[in-house]
């Protein structure tokens, strides 16, 4: 006998905090990971263990709210990208906030902008078909 366990889906009432720098809540069915002023080195772990726990939700679509983030280096860059990759395979959507030109201007540096759907408020990336 085979077992299948699925994650079960989360209401919009409900909400699961990994550290309070990296909240996770549940919006119009959407996943959502909200980011502090900065996410590096120190505390990029944080933002891996947060979108795990997102992923595990079963939600589709994790959008992660980096409004307030005026900074992130390589190692928060490589979470991203790794977790974008983790949605594809799902076959579901990473979206990114980034309200300000200095974080998406990291992103373009680097060479990765292109490959997310980047929203300039929340509300546009939770209404976004």
């Amino acid at each position: 006998m085979v077992c299948v366990l699925r994650p079960r889906l989360l209401t919009l009432a409900e909400t699961q905090v990994t550290d309070p720098s990296f909240p996770f809540s549940v919006r119009d069915g959407l996943a959502v990971v909200t980011t502090p002023e900065e996410v590096d080195i120190s505390n990029a772990s944080m933002l891996r263990e947060a979108l795990r726990l997102a992923f595990a939700s079963g939600q589709r679509v994790i959008v992660v709210d980096m409004s307030a983030t005026e900074f992130c280096d390589s190692t928060c860059l490589n979470v991203l990208v790794r977790a974008l990759g983790q949605a594809d395979e799902a076959g579901g959507e990473l979206r990114l906030v980034m309200g300000g030109s200095g974080l998406q201007r990291i992103l373009t540096v680097t060479g990765v902008a292109s490959l997310f759907r980047i929203y300039q408020t929340l509300g546009q990336a939770l209404e976004a078909a």
